[in-house]
């Protein structure tokens, strides 16, 4: 029988925190095997609000509202507006694809089977924007919608009487630009000039000191990097953001051992001699990198405490085992000499062993040989780029917004 889970749905941000969760079981290099997930995704929704991993071009920030925002104009009800919503999220999809869009179009492989449509996806974020007024959830989006009907006309009936123009009773930001008309027939990605600049004014205005936001003022050439911290307009950061950037390079670049080590001993426990070949060298190469800048990673752990009281990780919710794991992890990298046999180290073997058994208890694979048997040669080995990858696509979509129009004025 399939596993199933379930929780209690407190609030939007805890549900697309689960929703996004889940779909990282997906993403092979993205998997929170040693549970440091919450820091990781604490400096990323700093850095990048609004964002998530599973989002893939800007313009589903205006395809959504405008889906909305046309049944609402129709009264669509509540039992409706979801069947509907998806309708013609599927259009839109088969538009795209139609129209020779092939990059970022989510459910171009399912179509109308699609499960997480772009609205599910995209609604947190369309919040942290303030595209979207409406502060509840999709779903309770949905339910009260015949009750907007009817205080709208309320309202309508009461500001005629008054003598105003219209009533002020939104559920989506005002400025929102005009869609076309036909942008469902039509659809593509790229984003017009207008509707470039306003999401540059939506993000400007909710996270005006945010990386998003910084970057989004630097030329199209300083994304084509592979971590956030060599884009090229670091230095004209704030103080406080370079120290932030830092604090995320020093923890990515140290806890990145820990996941190689994972994954050797996964290879070595499925006696795969070219895995682990091939992790081993990994984490060779991963010990030169770190020796390279040893003085500062080492300046770093020594005040530790920096990091974990840094802005980024006030609102995580990080546990007492997390923080433990992370400090026995980097005492054992810089209160002993010779990193390279981190990976034969007793100690350093049973505290790997030991998070993934307190994370997964009868699940873990290092002591579970049935779960061991579905290992596919990797699981989260890759270096946390705090979403960078996707967060630089979507930029990318803003700046060329900006760009192209610019240029045949």
């Amino acid at each position: 029988m399939p596993s199933q889970f379930g929780w209690v749905d407190f609030s939007e941000r805890d549900r697309q925190r689960i929703l996004n969760t889940v779909n990282l079981f997906r993403m092979q290099d993205t998997r929170d095997e040693l549970g440091i997930g919450s820091i990781r995704d604490a400096f990323a929704d700093h850095f990048f609000p609004g964002t998530s991993t599973i989002q893939t071009r800007a313009k589903y920030m205006l395809f959504i509202p405008w889906v909305y925002l046309d049944l609402e104009r129709k009264k669509v009800s509540s039992s409706e507006i979801a069947q509907r919503a998806r309708n013609l999220e599927v259009r839109i999809i088969k538009s795209l694809l139609d129209n020779g869009e092939t990059e970022g179009v989510i459910g171009k492989e399912v179509g109308k089977d699609l499960v997480r449509l772009p609205s599910s996806i995209y609604w947190a974020g369309l919040g942290h924007w303030g595209i979207r007024i409406f502060p509840g959830s999709q779903e309770e989006y949905h339910r009260r919608l015949d009750q907007f009907y009817l205080q709208g006309s309320l309202r309508k009936d009461r500001a005629f009487e008054e003598g105003e123009s219209r009533p002020s009773m939104e559920n989506w930001h005002p400025g929102l630009p005009e869609n076309s008309g036909n942008y469902i027939e039509k659809a593509h990605l790229t984003l017009s000039r207008k509707e470039a600049e306003y999401l540059y004014e939506r993000i400007l205005m909710r996270h005006t000191d945010s990386l998003l936001a910084k970057i989004l003022q630097h030329s199209l050439d300083s994304l084509k990097v592979d971590f956030l911290w060599e884009h090229s307009g670091l230095p004209s950061y704030t103080p406080r953001l370079q120290e932030e950037i830092l604090q995320a390079r020093n923890f990515s670049q140290a806890i990145h051992g820990a996941a190689l080590i994972y994954n050797y001993l996964l290879a070595k426990a499925r006696s795969s001699e070219d895995w682990s070949k091939k992790y081993e060298g990994k984490f060779l190469e991963w010990t030169g990198n770190l020796t390279s800048r040893w003085e500062d990673l080492s300046y770093w752990f020594a005040h530790i405490q920096d990091f974990w009281n840094s802005y980024p990780l006030l609102p995580a919710r990080l546990t007492p085992p997390t923080k433990t794991f992370v400090n026995e992890w980097l005492h054992q990298i810089f209160d002993y000499s010779n990193p390279e046999t981190l990976y034969k180290r007793p100690e350093v073997i049973n505290l790997i062993i030991d998070r993934e058994t307190y994370l997964k208890k009868g699940r873990a694979r290092l002591k579970n040989p049935e779960a061991l048997k579905n290992w596919g040669g990797d699981s989260g080995s890759q270096p946390l780029n705090f979403r960078w990858g996707n967060a630089s696509v979507i930029i990318n979509d803003i700046l060329e917004g900006l760009a192209q129009e610019a240029e045949n004025a």
